[in-house]
């Protein structure tokens, strides 16, 4: 969801998953945008303060996650926005890393992606496959990315991406709004989340952080399984799951108490190996296998 907001990690990762990540965060502003929900705790944020490298990948039941009568994303894209002229100057290989974690995923390698088609909406249908799900790139260079952005802030950026890849409007278009090094989106590092998944009232969005910002103890998951760069697809892919199994979050899949599909699986984290590469993920979960899984 907002991986929690707000929806979304995206506010994303927390050992009980949004729940925690609404517990801590603020209200949010009333959306400018026509037709946009009514604000609420971040969605599906990947949650920074629960204690996740030990959580359970098993739950009760209860935990199964429930769909409510909302939006899921058929043929996902997703589409990588630079924020910022500070991203003209990207040492640790950033953007070229998130692209081909995209161009990867998707494609008949992807065992990962495959986990959330068996969440559908009220057609029947849940997300599918046929090749990779990258939509492009753009840095958006023509000013630095403000120091201090706010949600709504974020939320304009993303709007301003989807009219830049000629998306507003297309249910299955996903922003990740990347936020360069040096920037505190939404209060980041010091509110609680990772990053989080959110909705524009036209296209869903991600508030992706700088990842390798996050202070010494963090629990936003950097330098895990061998790369220093795995926090950008261990976080991304959480918030990308969410954003297609509720896009336009809380109207998808998602338990009684408002965890999403990544917030019951924040731990165990493996590497996935796809034709552009091996990323490190975290499980996701299966209501047909009443568990945390790696693949379906």
């Amino acid at each position: 969801m907002r991986l929690s907001p707000k929806h979304g990690l995206l506010r994303g990762l927390t050992a009980g998953g949004a729940v925690l990540a609404l517990a801590l965060l603020p209200a949010v502003s009333a959306s400018a945008h026509p037709g946009a929900p009514a604000p609420q705790a971040r969605h599906g944020a990947y949650a920074a303060t629960a204690a996740h490298h030990s959580a359970p990948t098993r739950r009760p039941p209860a935990s199964q996650v429930q769909y409510n009568g909302g939006a899921v994303q058929h043929n996902p894209v997703v589409y990588l926005d630079f924020w910022g002229s500070q991203w003209d100057s990207d040492t640790n290989g950033v953007q070229q890393y998130m692209a081909n974690l995209f161009q990867g995923l998707g494609t008949s390698q992807d065992h990962w992606s495959t986990i959330t088609s068996q969440y559908p909406d009220s057609s029947g249908s849940g997300p599918t496959f046929t090749g990779p799900v990258y939509g492009g790139s753009w840095v958006d260079d023509s000013s630095p990315a403000p120091g201090s952005s706010q949600q709504q802030d974020i939320a304009d950026e993303a709007d301003n991406a989807a009219s830049h890849f000629g998306v507003a409007g297309n249910p299955d278009a996903q922003i990740v709004v990347m936020s360069p090094s040096g920037t505190s989106p939404d209060g980041w590092p010091g509110s609680g989340f990772c990053a989080w998944h959110d909705y524009t009232g036209s296209v869903s969005y991600t508030n992706m952080p700088y990842q390798l910002d996050a202070p010494a103890g963090s629990r936003c998951p950097n330098n895990l399984l061998g790369n220093k760069l795995s926090a950008f697809s261990i976080v991304e892919g959480h918030e990308y799951a969410e954003s297609m199994s509720d896009p336009q979050p809380a109207g998808g899949w998602l338990t009684a108490s408002g965890e999403e599909i990544g917030d019951l699986c924040e731990s165990n984290f493996q590497n996935v190996t796809l034709p552009t590469g091996t990323f490190a993920m975290q499980p996701l979960w299966s209501n047909r296998a009443g568990a945390c899984v790696i693949s379906g």
